[in-house]
């Protein structure tokens, strides 16, 4: 025995093998976890109201007790009577018991490695996490099972009138009666656990996941097609729902393809639309992936060929649109939705026809070209348009400009698609600044939707003509457990992938991978041999930290001058506009050349 007020907690076993702390690590059976059985009194008052009493634990696994932890808790605040009558702890008691910042470590370290069990969990944990954050103590991300919550599922009216801990009590005849003491409530817990372990392994609950997709609101139907599961490996992939008539629904990625697929039968899956595709669904098909690269570009291909219907993300790659400068005696803007071998300059791809046309108001506003889309000779004699009256177009179609001196506007234009967009940057600022004085702030707001359109689109191409340029680019990137991640990349286009364990050469891999790589062959644009998506999940990838250039054949570079120095001024000049009118006019800077560290 101790005295009241100190921390008591025995373990009579040898150390114990850790158990995953959520629910992402899918399918560990019942026998094998360690739970702690957790019960707390308080003042009466919810969490950052009230105080913690008492806590009383006990460790269980296969069935047996292995350790208990109890003390009581100065909860630093008086103890209501009603309180004190009901748990049958007083002021006095606790007046020279540990307060909670004293007693929370040795309880997280006794819980350590656990799956906690309580009855009405959330009141519980909600303290001693609440508790925990306030004394600046890292709360684990523990698995939790409420045993009041399974109770409600498996408990039927006649067997008993309501899921109290004293009902479930005498349903099941627990060795302990509960009193509204910490360690004996608990200690009631364990048995009212194991009873319900009973009921609801006849039903085939046999792991932890089973256990909480039971005790939660999952249609019997999605929790059956579980099986669909089992046959897919721990490992990153691919993983495409079908119907029966082998119809492809959704096609998702992952790094572990059991686990995510089998969250898809439980409570964890909360979004309507998958719920109804899981209904339909009748087969998983898994493929394997070297790395977690390989499985989101695997994904994008294959969103792109089987086109999905319960897939959110663009399923038409193929539907892109480009501006163009024309090869013609005097060239011009187009929108079009191909490039071409015509020695045109381009600028793209855009996502939507409505962003195309914002890059291209930004483009005309930079540069006086015509806008027309009338065919003209190298002599035209046509008469001027309504733009050539405001001073806003050169006016060739009436022979005032020649050849030459019109084909110095276009010469810029072209620059600024793919090298330098600063003249345009600077055109749009000083149109922004001079809507701003006049105090036209929605007039303003559409140059500035221009300008971003514009420069995000360039620097978007810089960046993809940057490595599509590269006839290969080999990469690796050390792994967490010490192997390597292995990339091989053709024009932008992942050829190969793989990956080597800890301990092993991976020279002689990559070697393997770059002899049965598939060839990619040189092509028309910067996204000639992979989407756009694909190439920026490319880059992403060869930009973060550890990555290490192993071969290159070409040169992977963006210009100094280019699009990409602008974007963070632009992001900032973008968020100021969304202050209230009143205060845009000061916000309102121009988007100048910014310099380069």
């Amino acid at each position: 025995m101790t005295s009241p007020g100190h921390a008591q907690a025995t373990d009579s076993t040898m150390p114990i093998r850790g158990v995953q702390h959520s629910f992402d690590d899918l399918g560990t059976p019942l026998r094998d976890i360690t739970f702690c059985v957790v019960d707390l009194e308080t003042t009466g008052n919810p969490p950052g109201e009230g105080g913690i009493t008492e806590i009383g634990a006990v460790k269980v696994r296969a069935g047996e007790v292995v350790g208990e932890f109890q003390t009581l808790v100065n909860p630093s605040e008086t103890i209501p009577p009603f309180i004190a009558v009901l748990t049958g702890i007083t002021n006095s008691m606790v007046a020279t018991s540990p307060r909670i910042e004293s007693v929370l470590p040795a309880f997280l370290e006794f819980a350590h490695g656990c799956v906690m069990v309580a009855h009405n969990a959330p009141f519980d944990m909600g303290f001693l996490k609440h508790e925990s954050l306030v004394h600046g103590y890292d709360w684990p991300d523990f698995a939790v099972v409420d045993t009041a919550l399974l109770a409600r599922r498996v408990i039927t009216p006649d067997e008993a009138p309501n899921c109290k801990l004293g009902t479930l009590a005498k349903l099941f005849r627990t060795m302990t009666t509960p009193n509204h003491r910490a360690l004996s409530d608990a200690r009631a817990t364990v048995d009212v656990l194991h009873g319900l372990f009973e009921r609801v392994g006849s039903l085939g609950v046999q792991t932890l996941e089973d256990l909480q997709t039971y005790s939660s609101r999952v249609a019997p139907a999605v929790r059956a097609k579980r099986h669909l599961a089992e046959t897919l490996p721990h490992a990153p992939g691919v993983y495409l729902f079908t119907d029966d008539r082998g119809e492809v629904l959704y096609v998702g990625k992952s790094k572990d393809l059991r686990t995510r697929v089998r969250s898809y039968f439980t409570a964890s899956e909360t979004r309507n639309r998958i719920g109804e595709m899981v209904g339909i669904a009748t087969g998983v098909r898994g493929i394997e992936c070297g790395t977690p690269l390989e499985a989101e570009v695997r994904e994008l291909r294959l969103i792109a060929e089987h086109k999905p219907r319960y897939n959110r993300r663009s399923k038409f790659p193929e539907r892109q649109h480009w501006l163009k400068v024309t090869v013609e005696p005097f060239p011009r803007l187009s929108l079009v939705k191909q490039v071409r071998d015509d020695d045109a300059g381009y600028l793209g791809p855009f996502s939507s026809r409505k962003t195309a046309e914002r890059a291209m108001a930004a483009l005309h506003e930079a540069f006086p070209i015509r806008q027309c889309t009338a065919r003209m000779s190298k002599h035209p004699s046509l008469s001027p348009c309504v733009l050539a009256e405001m001073g806003r177009c050169v006016a060739p179609c009436d022979g005032r400009i020649s050849m030459d001196s019109y084909g110095e506007f276009v010469a810029g234009l072209r620059t600024a698609l793919t090298v330098d967009p600063t003249p345009v940057v600077e055109a749009l600022d000083r149109r922004i600044d001079l809507l701003s004085a006049d105090e036209r702030f929605e007039d303003a707001a559409v140059h500035r939707d221009r300008l971003s359109a514009f420069v995000r689109s360039s620097a978007r191409m810089q960046r993809m003509a940057s490595v599509t340029g590269c006839a290969e680019i080999c990469a690796a990137r050390r792994t967490e457990d010490g192997g390597w991640e292995l990339h091989v990349i053709r024009r932008g286009r992942l050829a190969a992938a793989g990956f080597t364990p800890r301990g092993t050469d991976p020279r002689p891999h990559l070697e393997m991978l770059r002899a049965s790589a598939e060839t990619v062959l040189p092509g028309i644009g910067p996204v000639a041999a992979a989407s756009p998506e694909e190439i920026e999940l490319i880059l992403r990838w060869l930009e973060l930290p550890g990555i290490r250039l192993v071969e290159m054949d070409g040169t992977w570079t963006c210009p100094v001058s280019g699009a990409g120095r602008h974007l963070t001024r632009l992001d900032n000049s973008h968020s100021d506009a969304h202050h209230h009118p009143t205060e845009r006019r000061r916000h309102m800077r121009p988007l100048g050349p910014a310099r380069v560290g």
